[in-house]
């Protein structure tokens, strides 16, 4: 499983990086950053689906490798 930003979508709430900060991390304004190539290990795989549904604007995509 792979997790992405849709950085067109995000706001900048922040509500990925405080909810899963195990995949995620902000920029210098605030924005929200995968950590790494965004690969989600089985046991992230809860904290990547929380992720997804906090994001106010549903810019967090989890999909298949």
């Amino acid at each position: 499983m792979r997790i992405s930003i849709d950085s067109e979508t995000c706001s900048g709430h922040g509500r990925c990086y405080v909810l899963s900060p195990s995949l995620f991390t902000d920029d210098d304004e605030g924005y929200g950053q995968v950590i790494g190539d965004g690969t989600v290990t089985p046991e992230l795989l809860e904290d990547a689906q929380r992720a997804v549904r906090g994001c106010p604007e549903r810019a967090i995509t989890l999909s298949e490798d």
